[in-house]
């Protein structure tokens, strides 16, 4: 188990979480400058406010139809598979992003890419590396563990959030020119899908299918999933129009904030989420996963449609800022939740179900 990881996971978890969660807190430092870089890099290519949200959200119709497909066929393939197709598809966009200034090719990559235009993990990633995590852990433990694995998650955005200052700095010393300095990032990017791969290589647990004893996905569990999945989209619909790198866009736009000062500024909101990872599993104890939920979330979204309305930039901060503080608490709660209720069968019919099939596989 790394050193680096062991002592955030509760007692009796297996060893694959931590390489589950220092592979996440790879992508999580990449994708904390990409969501900042990735506004600030369009309008530097000439691209209009419209056209920078119009490829943002191709980002996220992209991750949530990659998602999807995941979720209806996984059970068929093994782990490691759809892990090594989703860090080649990482590697291929940041490239991509790097090399590629006409609109249409920027607009398809998007799409089938990786990009993560949020502060939380909207990509083809998530739902692998949940499932996996959800094995390595006892139900009593579940909520603190993707508390803290989400807790990873921010705290290495909010680092990657400063490094987005890196490409002025090089500008500034006449190292690179600009637009290539930040294209170099979004190379990084791309790179950073290969470590991420070779700890997902060492997963003991990746070799298996996405359900090994399932002949479809959800089983009994689909109704109530089906659900959940209406009511989570319908927050990830309105979250979309304030993800970061639209927030990004309009702190440029409206207040002219420097990418620099951003990325400051996202430091410290990715630090306060962090914050609220922490508090969750114990609110959850107190209050049950659900009201966890609905009682950080809505005054996460009051604070959300007050922050246009603020004349000038410490206002509009602050409001950022108790946003930030409250906004990501219902994550690691809603995932728990959500592992909890999908039905999962005995281990007596495992084992059946591992017999037939090596009767009937042929010799």
């Amino acid at each position: 188990m790394s050193k680096s990881t062991s002592w955030l996971l509760p007692p009796g978890t297996s060893p694959d979480a931590a390489l589950i969660f220092t592979a996440r807190g790879v992508r999580a430092f990449t994708d904390g400058y990409v969501a900042l870089l990735l506004p600030y890099y369009l309008t530097l290519l000439g691209y209009s406010a419209l056209e920078v949200g119009v490829i943002a959200t191709a980002t996220l119709f992209g991750s949530g139809l990659l998602t999807l497909l995941v979720g209806v066929f996984a059970y068929r393939f093994r782990l490691h598979v759809l892990l090594t197709t989703a860090c080649l598809l990482m590697l291929g966009t940041g490239i991509g992003f790097a090399t590629v200034t006409d609109f249409l090719p920027l607009l398809l990559i998007a799409v089938i890419g990786t990009l993560n235009p949020s502060s939380g993990d909207v990509s083809v990633f998530a739902p692998l590396e949940q499932t996996l995590l959800s094995h390595t852990v006892t139900s009593e433990h579940r909520t603190a563990l993707f508390s803290r694995y989400s807790l990873v998650a921010q705290l290495v955005g909010a680092l990657g959030a400063l490094a987005a200052a890196v490409p002025g700095i090089l500008a500034q010393w006449e190292f690179l020119e600009l637009k290539t300095a930040v294209q170099s990032m979004f190379i990084l990017y791309g790179l950073s899908a290969l470590v991420a791969l070779a700890l997902y290589r060492r997963l003991a647990s990746a070799g298996s299918r996405g359900d090994e004893v399932r002949t479809a996905p959800l089983g009994p569990s689909k109704g109530v999933v089906y659900r959940l999945a209406a009511l989570f989209s319908l927050d990830a619909f309105a979250g979309g129009f304030a993800v970061q790198s639209l927030l990004a866009l309009w702190l440029f736009l409206r207040f002219d904030l420097s990418v620099e000062a951003a990325g400051t500024l996202f430091f410290w909101t990715g630090i306060l989420a962090a914050a609220s990872f922490l508090a969750a599993p114990a609110i959850a104890r107190r209050i049950g996963l659900v009201n966890t939920m609905v009682f950080t979330h809505l005054p996460a979204n009051i604070f959300c449609v007050l922050i246009p309305f603020m004349p000038t930039l410490p206002l509009a901060v602050l409001f950022l800022l108790l946003r930030a503080a409250l906004s990501s608490m219902d994550v690691p709660a809603r995932t728990s939740y959500v592992m909890a209720v999908v039905s999962r069968p005995s281990v007596r019919r495992r084992r059946a179900l591992r017999q037939s099939r090596a009767v009937s596989r042929p010799p």
